[in-house]
């Protein structure tokens, strides 16, 4: 069995007919440097969601309710050039929660528009199914990478075939 994770996406109406999410930049660890949603490893016992509500808080000392969280899917990373990194994440989206991002040892806490995600410098696995799980989607995929450890070999692998749904 793989690690567990789990992510979440805080949605938020920034002005009429905008919307953005929140994202933060990894500040240490895996994925320094990136983009990534709020989120990280589950402790013995947890849930994902329970996993999901303590990083959240965490991470940017926004407090976000279970009941809050809408699960949105569950995604395969593969990393065959290094295993220990390969997991399964639990996919989170939310629109209700209390407080203000802060930044954080972890991440530093950023909104983005929807329309103006910034794909390039977040995991590349994220350009294939993201905009549309943040639209609505839900998503079951497995993502392999490539022996630079960050690039997706084959988005389309046999048993990967896109399932984002609407």
């Amino acid at each position: 069995m793989l690690p567990q994770v789990c992510v979440c996406y805080l949605l938020r109406e920034f002005s009429a007919g905008t919307h953005q999410v929140l994202l933060g930049r990894k500040k240490v660890g895996f994925g320094a440097g990136y983009y990534v949603g709020l989120g990280g490893k589950l402790e013995p016992g947890e849930t994902a969601i329970e996993a999901a509500v303590r990083e959240v808080e965490e991470e940017s000392g926004v407090v976000v309710m279970a009941e809050d969280l809408e699960p949105r899917g569950l995604l395969t990373y593969l990393f065959p050039h290094r295993e220990s990194w390969s997991q399964e994440s639990s996919v989170f989206v939310g629109e209700t929660w209390r407080g203000e991002p802060v930044e954080s040892d972890e991440l530093d806490p950023e909104w983005f528009d929807l329309d103006a995600l910034p794909l390039s410098e977040m995991w590349d696995d994220a350009r294939f199914w993201l905009p549309e799980v943040l639209a609505g989607g839900s998503i079951r995929r497995t993502f392999t990478f490539g022996a630079d450890l960050a690039r997706v070999v084959d988005p389309f692998a046999a048993g990967s075939r896109p399932s984002v749904s609407g």
